[in-house]
């Protein structure tokens, strides 16, 4: 999947006839996958540091490792204000160097997509977030204490909010105390 989104930006840096270096910030599962291996996705969500038009049939072929073949894509329709959001994510967000001249590619921080994943929170966003705790890349606290902070930039249902806020607090702290898997 790395490869993937490697060979997407590359095309995308080409496409965009970049001439000088693009701010591409990371998020959702591809950003979940970068940090623990574990999450297969097909969609890239982004945020840029500059206006660019997205060219909509960019699109990668990959071979997953059992074998089967996979589209990655860019989530044209990705949107970072519909998420819960800190104020100062994309400037705690990490830089992964991946060889392309004029994109900088920067992966949220733990702690962000945790928190990023809490307005939603699907099967798939819950088990994200079980993910980079199991792996020690955040915990409860963390997320609880980074999740309150953003509650005032939110635009959304704040009774919704919450509740998912609380269910995903208590779901790390479970994992937190669960012993790892396979043992």
């Amino acid at each position: 999947m790395a490869r993937g989104l490697r060979e997407l930006l590359r095309q995308l840096q080409e496409r965009l006839a970049l001439h000088s270096p693009l701010n591409v910030y990371l998020a959702g599962g591809m950003a979940v996958h970068l940090y623990t291996a574990s999450r297969v996705t097909t969609d890239v969500d982004a945020e840029f540091g500059a206006r660019v038009l997205l060219p909509s049939d960019l699109a990668v072929e990959v071979v997953l490792d059992d074998g089967a073949p996979q589209v990655v894509y860019l989530d044209t329709n990705y949107n970072a204000s519909f998420a819960l959001m800190h104020e100062d994510y994309l400037a705690d967000a990490l830089p992964v160097d991946l060889g392309l001249e004029q994109i900088r590619l920067h992966v949220l921080a733990p702690v962000d997509l945790a928190v990023s994943k809490i307005a939603r929170l699907a099967d798939n966003d819950r088990e994200d977030i079980c993910a980079l705790v199991q792996l020690g890349l955040t915990n409860a606290d963390a997320i609880e204490q980074r999740a309150t902070q953003a509650t005032a930039g939110y635009v959304g249902s704040m009774a919704m909010l919450q509740l998912n806020l609380r269910d995903a607090v208590a779901l790390a702290r479970r994992t937190q105390t669960s012993p790892p898997r396979g043992r």
